[in-house]
């Protein structure tokens, strides 16, 4: 590896997007990647289930807004919103229409309650503190909000934050998977993989070093790209050490988990469950530990089942099989023996952020008060000759890769401007 003007370290989506846009600016560029593959937290298998499975980002959401809606025009985007459908379990029972009338009358109460808190709300305002309590689905609806679409309890978030970084649609799916997409979009550029960098020297007016297994490459500035969760466990050494308010704002944005499942039909039976259905069930708890599942996706003959916040985060200390346990006790509420002779027990395909040592979570939250982290993270440093990036330096759309694309491409701005 030759020093470049720019180095990039994370070939996720943001140093992918910061890659490419130093490039474009006729300048060269490096990236160091811890993994044997680019992509991050976005990462497409397409051999286990014999189909594409995005083990992590899986929509792109807000897409009139996402700047990956365009890069992915030829990868056939479908309109998930346009055939999603519901089905909620009651007590091993699908729930009446008037019941589900009910629950998507809780659900359209949940954020109005929250927004119309927001102007008396103190700093410290928790997402969980104005949520709706006592109503018969008010513990389901933040079961979804929380573990489920936030990844982790309601109690844990910053109220400000919460409700700056909700998303809408349309949310478009990739037949061919998001992480496939990424993939494509790194090709050709100078990635090196299987280089962990493990320290960063920036404090000199000449540039930044990086060091590591793979030796030294010195550039005139630094994009980190690197999940805040790898960061705040010290996974890249900065010397001088970080200013206190960066610091401060990598630990005020931890990462919750959510755990994704494939499951294989055994058979020809799809459980009643037309493609693209959600299957979901009421909960009686916001922390109860419980499983949704999307069904059929595209036709194909596979589930998708996600768990959330503190239940995955137990799930992934006791290992895969012990998933794939929890998926069956969950799909046996609705279909008892049934379940375990329509879908294989072999062959499950399941994420692993919370044990890969590259993640350490899915995506990111902010603590209660620290709504103002996500900027703080993002801001450059020493004239830009370092600048953050990834979904958590995002203030509108973090957690997601479109958000993290855009922080890929500001940083490079910031880094460019430093340029000589």
């Amino acid at each position: 590896m030759s020093d470049p003007d720019i180095l990039v370290i994370g070939a996720g989506a943001a140093g992918i997007a910061a890659a490419r846009a130093v490039l474009a600016a006729g300048r060269s560029v490096q990236v160091l990647e811890a993994r044997d593959r680019p992509g991050g937290r976005a990462w497409t298998d397409t051999a286990t289930l014999d189909a594409p499975f995005d083990l992590g980002a899986t929509w792109l959401h807000q897409a009139g807004e996402n700047p990956l809606t365009a890069l992915a025009a030829k990868a056939e985007p479908f309109d998930h919103d346009a055939v999603r459908r519901h089905v909620c379990l009651l007590d091993g029972r699908r729930a009446t229409a008037a019941e589900m009338a009910a629950y998507d009358a809780a659900y359209a109460a949940f954020h109005p309650r929250l927004e119309a808190a927001l102007a008396a709300a103190p700093p410290e305002a928790t997402a969980a503190d104005y949520a709706p309590r006592g109503g018969f689905w008010d513990a389901t609806v933040a079961h979804w909000e929380g573990p489920v679409i936030a990844a982790a309890p309601l109690a844990a978030m910053d109220l400000r934050d919460f409700l700056a970084t909700q998303l809408g649609g349309p949310n478009l799916l990739l037949p061919g998977g998001i992480g496939a997409l990424l993939a494509g979009l790194a090709a050709g550029l100078p990635i090196a993989y299987g280089a962990v960098a493990e320290r960063l020297r920036w404090g000199e007016a000449g540039g930044v070093v990086a060091e590591g297994g793979f030796g030294r490459i010195a550039a005139r500035a630094a994009i980190v790209t690197l999940p805040t969760a790898v960061l705040a466990a010290g996974g890249l050494r900065f010397e001088p050490a970080l200013p206190a308010g960066t610091e401060q704002a990598i630990h005020d944005l931890p990462l919750g988990l959510l755990t994704k499942l494939g499951l294989r039909a055994a058979g020809d039976d799809r459980l009643d469950l037309e493609p693209f259905t959600g299957l979901e069930r009421h909960v009686a708890r916001e922390e109860e530990e419980a499983m949704t599942f999307i069904a059929w996706p595209f036709g194909r003959d596979h589930l998708m089942g996600f768990v959330g916040g503190g239940a995955a985060w137990a799930l992934a200390e006791e290992g895969e099989a012990a998933l794939a346990d929890f998926a069956f006790a969950e799909l046996r509420r609705a279909y008892g023996a049934r379940a375990d002779r329509a879908l294989r027990r072999e062959g499950v395909l399941a994420s692993h952020w919370g044990t890969d040592p590259f993640a350490r979570g899915a995506y990111s939250y902010a603590r209660p008060g620290r709504a103002m982290a996500r900027r703080m993270l993002a801001a450059p440093l020493a004239e830009g000759r370092l600048c953050f990036a990834g979904e958590a330096c995002h203030p509108r759309f973090a957690g997601t890769v479109g958000g993290a694309w855009e922080t890929g491409e500001a940083a490079a701005r910031s880094a460019l401007e430093a340029l000589p």
